[in-house]
């Protein structure tokens, strides 16, 4: 019965799938990226905001653990804890549906990674319906089919355009390491894969400041009476400083849930291509709600005092996005 439905599951997809689609060189604009000079790009603007995120960075392990105390927050921890035992359930899940809907696009990890490779459909059709199988076996083969269509597109974009999305090489690696004794890993490595992801998406709006204005402009993009092209600075800082709170685990459930309505609220504005690209993130993001910092050793702990704490992550938020910017400016 298994493999019956699983055969006309097969074919339905190929069946849905285009085979031709046209592949955007970004998701929302046709503007030729243009690097800006290094010089532009470390403005006063950009300087101050970076002292300015590394300061308020550094002041969250002084907060949030006040906050942590309010009564409200300790009820809705304990509530979102309960959750947890559905985590893995959501990222695998959630990592088929979010396949079905690029793959019926004619698409795959991103908006603009056109498959026209019947092979690779065939594999991707197959790989979702591993996922959807109730055993960790298949899920084990899910993974390995997804690892193998993700060497295939670097193969065709290059390592450097795919690091966009290395967390699908985080979220491959969690659903493999499932019922092994490794499994305590996984979690912890998803927030590393998607906080350095979204770390090195962040940088191209400050590189190709033309396309992101070009957006601005045509996606009537409200800027809250900033300048378009500040606008788009303080934006890129923004998913840059969640990235890095995912990585030294000091994002926490609220700033989480925040960050998760701020995604799907881009959803209503961009459609359905918004919808492809981020449903995945989404999907991460919700896990991280569920599940907290509970299982992760965060580097800040390496040190004791608060005076401490606030020097690590201070420096390491500077030393960080300095590599960061110089390493895709020069291969990005």
């Amino acid at each position: 019965m298994m493999k019956k439905l699983f055969s006309i599951f097969l074919f339905i997809g190929l069946m849905m799938t285009p085979f031709f689609t046209q592949a955007h060189v970004k998701w929302f604009t046709e503007v030729e990226p243009q690097k800006e000079s290094i010089e532009q790009i470390l403005s006063p603007l950009f300087m101050s905001l970076a002292l300015m995120a590394a300061i308020v960075i550094a002041l969250l392990p002084l907060l949030i653990p006040k906050i942590a105390e309010w009564k409200i927050m300790k009820k809705w921890d304990n509530q979102l804890s309960g959750l947890r035992k559905y985590s893995r359930y959501f990222l695998k899940y959630g990592t088929a549906i979010a396949l079905f809907i690029q793959v019926i696009n004619g698409t795959l990890f991103a908006p603009e990674l056109a498959i026209h490779d019947s092979f690779a459909v065939i594999l991707a059709w197959v790989a979702i319906g591993c996922l959807l199988i109730p055993n960790h076996i298949a899920t084990k083969a899910g993974s390995v089919l997804l690892l193998g269509l993700f060497v295939y597109m670097t193969s065709h974009y290059g390592i450097f355009y795919m690091l966009d999305y290395g967390f699908y090489l985080a979220i491959i690696g969690v659903l493999l390491v499932g019922k092994t004794r490794f499994e305590k890993v996984g979690f912890p490595f998803l927030y590393l894969g998607t906080g350095l992801s979204l770390c090195w998406v962040a940088i191209e709006k400050w590189v190709y400041p033309s396309m992101s204005l070009d957006i601005v402009v045509n996606h009537q993009v409200p800027t809250f009476g900033f300048d378009p092209a500040t606008f788009i600075t303080m934006a890129a800082y923004i998913e840059f400083v969640v990235g890095y709170l995912l990585v030294v685990g000091v994002l926490n459930r609220v700033l989480g849930l925040v960050v998760t309505v701020i995604f799907v609220m881009t959803t209503m504005l961009f459609g359905m291509t918004e919808v492809i690209g981020h449903f995945m993130i989404h999907i991460v993001l919700i896990i991280f709600v569920i599940e907290g910092v509970s299982f992760y050793n965060p580097p800040i702990k390496m040190h004791k005092t608060k005076l401490d704490q606030f020097i690590f992550i201070f420096l390491n938020f500077i030393f960080v996005l300095a590599t960061f910017v110089l390493i895709y400016y020069r291969f990005g």
